[in-house]
C-alpha cells in the first residue's frame, strides 16, 4: 500500500513503500541526480532521447527542475525521483532514478504515460519494479486514471519484462514512434488498466 504524504491543496510531497521513496524534483538533489546520470551514461543513452550538451550541468539541471514544475502547475505531468530508504526506515536515502507520469489527460481519456530510468548502480534489485507499482496505485488511486500506457524499444529486454511483472499488456508496435540517441526507433507499444490492476492485486 503506497502511503501519500501530502503538501498544500493534496499535492504529494511523497510516495513511499518498503523499500523505495519517490519525491518531487527539489533543488536539492542537483548534485546527486547530476553524479548518478554521468555514472550510468553509458547505460542509459541507449534507451533515452539525445542528451544535450550541457545536460550534465547546473544549467541542464535547472531547465530539467522548471520542465517538471511546469509540468507539475499545468497537471499534466506527475515526476518523482526515486530514493532508496535506507534499512527500511522512512527516511529517504541514495538516489536511485527517476518515474514520471506524462502527457496526462482527463477527461474522456483519463490516461497518462509513464517513463522511468535507473542509474548504473541499482539495476536488478527490484527499486524500479517498487517504485512502477507506486506510481500506477497513486495514478488509478488519487489521480483516477483509467488507463496508464508505457513504450520501450523491442530489444530492451530488462524494461519489457518489468511492464509485463507488474500487468501491462502488450498492445502492438510503434514504428519510428520515439527518437532516441538521434535515432527514430520502433517501440513496442504496453498499457494497463485500472480493472487490470484491481484484479492484479485481488489475486496476489
Amino acid at each position: 500500500m503506497v502511503r501519500l504524504i501530502e503538501g498544500f491543496f493534496r499535492v504529494p510531497v511523497a510516495l513511499r513503500g518498503p523499500f523505495v521513496t519517490l519525491r518531487r524534483v527539489s533543488r536539492g538533489v542537483e548534485g546527486e541526480w547530476i553524479s548518478l546520470r554521468r555514472r550510468s551514461r553509458d547505460f542509459l543513452q541507449p534507451w533515452e532521447p539525445l542528451w544535450s550538451k550541457d545536460v550534465l550541468t547546473s544549467r541542464g539541471f535547472a531547465m530539467f527542475l522548471d520542465y517538471h514544475q511546469r509540468g507539475w502547475k499545468s497537471e499534466i505531468l506527475r515526476g518523482f525521483l526515486i530514493f532508496r530508504n535506507e534499512d527500511g526506515v522512512d527516511d529517504a536515502g541514495r538516489l536511485v532514478g527517476g518515474i514520471t507520469l506524462s502527457n496526462i489527460r482527463y477527461g474522456a481519456n483519463m490516461t497518462a504515460s509513464v517513463g522511468y530510468w535507473t542509474g548504473i548502480d541499482y539495476v536488478r534489485r527490484g527499486y524500479m519494479r517498487e517504485a512502477l507499482s507506486l506510481i500506477l496505485e497513486y495514478g488509478f488511486g488519487e489521480l483516477g486514471l483509467n488507463r496508464i500506457e508505457a513504450s520501450c524499444m523491442p530489444d530492451n529486454r530488462p524494461s519489457t519484462r518489468l511492464l509485463l511483472r507488474c500487468g501491462f499488456r502488450i498492445e502492438g508496435e510503434g514504428r519510428s514512434y520515439l527518437c532516441i540517441d538521434g535515432v527514430w526507433e520502433d517501440h513496442l507499444l504496453f498499457a494497463i488498466l485500472a480493472k487490470d490492476r484491481r484484479l492484479r492485486l485481488e489475486t496476489l
